[in-house]
């Protein structure tokens, strides 16, 4: 690895680090995700809902990737993404109940192998001094459905794809996309 590339490497794990992602479960059937980005807010909309972006970041970890099969950002909309890694490929998938730009998507939220019901969703995008705070509530129909979520390792899943958010964001600001 040239000195060039160790030093982009090291730069990407430094950006991480500056998106502090808090993950709590404020009651027994909700799980809350906080974390501030370096962005305005119509970036980290359009970062969710352009099917061109979306395959970025979310869902990424080493050896990971994702594709959007189907993005309809409308209330009433489907969803489904399509991870694919070493251990296989699953789908996660819902619909859109709530679209309110760029404030809140409000969506159902399940993956193949869940027997649980679905959870709803809300992502808040709240402007910021020209950041954004991108802040969520999932609510479970059980707290057996929200822990089989958690034990699911999607904690990791959160924060690889928020790091590739953050530096996908940087991307969008500087023209890059």
């Amino acid at each position: 690895m040239s000195r060039a590339e160790s030093s982009k490497k090291d730069e990407r794990i430094l950006m991480a680090k500056e998106v502090e992602t808090k993950i709590t479960m404020p009651t027994d059937t909700e799980l809350m995700i906080d974390s501030v980005f370096d962005a305005p807010r119509e970036l980290v909309w359009q970062a969710h809902t352009d099917p061109k972006l979306v395959p970025k970041w979310w869902g990424l970890l080493d050896g990971y990737t994702t594709r959007v099969e189907k993005l309809e950002v409308k209330d009433g909309g489907e969803w489904r993404f399509v991870g694919t890694g070493p251990d296989g490929e699953w789908d996660f998938h819902g619909k859109f109940k709530e679209i309110k730009e760029p404030e809140s998507i409000t969506w159902t939220f399940t993956w193949e192998g869940n027997d649980g019901e679905p959870s709803v969703e809300t992502l808040h995008f709240e402007e910021m001094d020209g950041k954004t705070r991108l802040w969520s509530v999932a609510k479970y129909a059980t707290k057996e459905d929200r822990d089989a979520m958690t034990e699911a390792d999607m904690e990791s899943g959160v924060r690889a794809g928020y790091k590739y958010l953050a530096e996908l964001l940087e991307k969008m600001k500087s023209g890059e996309f």
